[in-house]
């Protein structure tokens, strides 16, 4: 018989009903359940499942014969078989939550879907987390993600006090989250905190990475860092995951350029500006163009078309709307500096599209800037009649990709959209066809624009549609 190890991480909620955790995590309180993964068996239970609280469990039960066998790494030699990994909650543990918990992460709960979307009281404990850089460093990686960290080392010893402490501390994390944030931070920063994965890693994990950092990777302030840890330092793969990161971010690249040796690899080698700044710049200019002074910015996320329209006196209202508190907090942070005067004209609201929100009728224009491929295609009735329906603003810009020109991204895999939360990607023909169908239904002229160069085969990268309120 072999022996194997157990590796354990707990999470707990005291939102009422806390059973409902069960749901989101798609495992029911009522049973355990034991799934197979790469390192051995990862099990799940629920110690408390009362309706004031609830803890769900993932226990990873390792087997360090089957883990040496199955490496595909293979610079250890006696290091393969003493080791940490069949203790510590490291990459091992994030691959099994990746596993176990992956359409909890994907942030799906189809019968309580508005909780999933919902931030929520969660408490992790990890009693035995390696961290290569300390306590220091899981605050640094935790705290700006808005978690509470306590973290304790676990002495090597109980019983010889004298020995020290070992490098393995005992974690707890506060903050109220959505679920698939909370999973999509141990999935990422594990590893990091670990800085050592348990396989060989190649390109699929940049988007990997890019996937599960979402949202909150682009403004961590420790992003590079975690680039370079999670990728195992290989540099290319980690040029690359930072040039993504600054596109959504539209971080200065100078920055990039210092945090490595190398040159920032682009998303497109030939181009000189990219495709976020470029899309960002057309939304503005057809708004100006329009005469629009009150503007909505709907599904904002962390705000980066916020601060493009903030810098532009003749817009006196804007208002970012996304179903994200998280990312409401983040484009609020990227305001904390704007004096008080300009940051006046801003307002930032929850709201989901796909539901009425009377509040937002009578702006003179509204911008969905790469939000319709993010709904489901049988959602996406609801978000016209939201918008254009009740809200009825009297200009709306709408952009999405255009999936013709997806054969022009050198990295783009055939047949791969260009994000894991898209629900399609349409071609110009399937764009128009939907888009002069909302202008009749609802009474509005669409008139198309190319974002970004246009080639000749493919058409342009992004595309745009502008409707405008018949008189």
């Amino acid at each position: 018989m072999r022996d194997t190890h157990a590796v354990l991480l707990t999470m707990t909620t005291t939102r009422q009903p806390a059973t409902d955790l069960g749901f989101l995590l798609h495992k029911h309180p009522e049973k355990a359940q034991s799934f197979a993964v790469a390192a051995g068996t990862a099990h799940v239970f629920y110690p408390t499942a009362r309706e004031d609280e609830c803890t769900a469990a993932l226990l990873l039960d390792i087997d360090p014969v089957e883990l040496v066998r199955g490496r595909h790494d293979r610079a250890f030699t006696l290091n393969q078989y003493v080791n940490d990994r069949p203790y510590a909650a490291g990459s091992m543990m994030a691959v099994a939550l990746s596993s176990v918990f992956k359409t909890a992460m994907n942030g799906i709960a189809k019968s309580h879907q508005e909780l999933a979307d919902t931030a929520i009281p969660l408490a992790v404990h990890l009693p035995a987390l390696p961290s290569r850089g300390g306590p220091d460093l899981v605050t640094a990686l935790f705290e700006p993600l808005g978690w509470q960290v306590d973290a304790t080392a676990v002495p090597l010893d109980p019983e010889f006090p004298d020995w020290g402490d070992s490098p393995y501390l005992d974690v707890r994390l506060t903050g109220t989250h959505r679920v698939s944030e909370a999973l999509r931070h141990l999935y990422v920063l594990l590893p990091v905190l670990d800085n050592a994965k348990h396989y060989w890693v190649t390109e699929e994990e940049v988007g990997k990475l890019l996937r599960a950092g979402e949202g909150w990777l682009a403004d961590h302030p420790r992003r590079e860092l975690i680039s370079q840890r999670y990728l195992k330092h290989r540099k290319a793969y980690v040029r690359f995951a930072l040039s993504r990161l600054a596109e959504a971010d539209e971080s200065d690249e100078e920055q990039l350029d210092n945090a490595l040796d190398e040159p920032v690899v682009a998303e497109e080698p030939d181009r000189s500006v990219p495709l976020a700044v470029q899309r960002r710049g057309s939304v503005v200019a057809v708004l100006k163009a329009a005469g629009a002074r009150r503007v909505l910015d709907l599904g904002c996320g962390g705000g980066a078309l916020l601060r493009d329209l903030i810098k532009e006196p003749s817009f006196t209202e804007i208002v970012g709307v996304d179903v994200s508190a998280r990312a409401l907090e983040v484009a609020a942070r990227r305001f904390e500096r704007t004096p008080e005067r300009v940051r006046s004209r801003l307002t930032l609201r929850q709201s989901a599209l796909t539901y009425v929100d009377k509040s937002l009728a009578g702006y003179d224009a509204a911008v969905l800037m790469e939000v319709i491929e993010h709904v489901d295609e049988p959602r996406l009735p609801a978000l016209e009649y939201s918008v254009f329906g009740a809200a009825r603003p009297g200009t709306v810009v709408v952009t999405t990709p255009n999936v013709e020109y997806n054969v022009r991204f050198p990295t783009l895999p055939v047949g791969r959209m260009r994000h894991s939360d898209h629900r399609f990607e349409w071609t110009r023909a399937q764009f128009r066809t939907w888009a002069d169908g909302v202008a009749q239904r609802y009474g509005y002229t669409v008139r198309y624009l190319p974002v970004g160069q246009e080639d000749p085969e493919v058409g342009p990268p992004t595309q745009l549609a502008v409707f405008e309120v018949s008189r």
